[in-house]
């Protein structure tokens, strides 16, 4: 799964440890290097962890890279990675770097927990909700950035989408992926999950089958709402089937965590992280998204889901949105 747990033979405590790289995405290297230590400390939040007690950074530059851009980026990646890090509680104390035909970023993240700190992640019980804590769609929104200066391809998608609606899109991607899943990890407890995982390179539908197949109990997953980047559903189906978004196969980078909750729970959970999450200046928060019933340890989204589309901050729709109740996001599922 996410993290490895290994019991250590001093009294009751484990150690746990994930590692993730992979490469750069975004064009601010500063963010880049946030995203990177994101990505890595989600694999503990989605275990329920929320204290990381050490954390290395891998670093890969390109060696076509000459030695003035290194020295521009480097520090920089390095300094976003650092700043995540803090923000998350944890430091930075080592690491790697060293020259590569391609840029990657990543690093290990680190902790000795006792048993109440972190959740398996099988526990899913028939009758639980299916929530997810950031909208999909971050793959697609870097894609369509990099077309805008790629006339071919920006043909293919200039009919359902503006330039400026693109390039919201992608700040709204960038600073998602920035965003830690901490406080989604704090709630699971508050809230009693069951299991979750974070949703990045294999899609949601691809995590949800990796957890679904975790599970103790016969269960299976029905994926009916689909929190995605406005606009970013109408480009995925004018560009056919090269990203499979509304299928939940689009790979998604530091996106958020898909989560098993007691049904009596799920609302309130989803209304406490819209709450934290407005008062941190983001536009994302949680979503009810399916449920967990009786099946075989799969999972599936229905024929036609509902599609919520979910507006960059910032923008018109973001602030309507903010300033008035929003069923959707903390809305049932039938």
């Amino acid at each position: 799964m996410d993290s490895c747990v290994i019991p250590l033979r001093h009294g009751g405590l484990s150690l746990v440890q994930t590692t993730d790289f992979f490469y750069p995405l975004v064009e601010d290297p500063y963010m880049m290097g946030r995203i990177a230590c994101a990505n890595v400390l989600s694999d503990l939040y989605a275990m329920g962890i929320t204290e990381c007690d050490n954390m290395l950074m891998l670093l890969s530059l390109s060696q076509k890279m000459n030695e003035k851009d290194r020295e521009r980026v480097t520090p920089l990646m390095i300094r976003g990675f650092r700043d995540a890090a803090e923000e998350g509680g944890t430091s930075v104390t080592g690491g790697q770097t060293v020259i590569n035909p391609w840029i990657i970023v990543g690093g290990v993240a680190t902790v000795v927990c006792q048993p109440n700190e972190f959740i398996m992640p099988d526990g899913a019980v028939p009758g639980d909700v299916l929530v997810l804590t950031k909208p999909l769609g971050t793959r697609v929104a870097v894609n369509a950035h990099q077309w805008l200066d790629q006339p071919e391809k920006w043909n293919r998608i200039k009919l359902v989408v503006t330039k400026e609606e693109v390039k919201e899109a992608y700040n709204e991607a960038m600073f998602s992926m920035a965003t830690l899943n901490r406080t989604a990890a704090s709630l699971m407890h508050k809230y009693q999950a069951h299991a979750a995982t974070d949703v990045t390179g294999f899609g949601l539908l691809g995590h949800a089958n990796n957890l679904a197949a975790q599970q103790k109990n016969e269960v299976a997953f029905v994926i009916h709402n689909l929190p995605i980047i406005a606009k970013m559903s109408a480009i995925s189906k004018a560009c056919g089937n090269l990203f499979n978004l509304l299928q939940g196969r689009s790979a998604e980078t530091s996106g958020g965590l898909l989560v098993c909750l007691p049904r009596e729970q799920a609302a309130k959970f989803c209304s406490e992280m819209k709450s934290l999450s407005s008062a941190q200046g983001a536009s994302n928060g949680a979503w009810i998204i399916g449920i967990v019933e009786k099946g075989d340890r799969r999972a599936r989204i229905i024929d036609k889901p509902r599609i919520i589309e979910v507006p960059p901050r910032g923008s018109q729709g973001a602030n309507q949105d903010n300033s008035a109740a929003n069923p959707e996001q903390c809305g049932d599922v039938s």
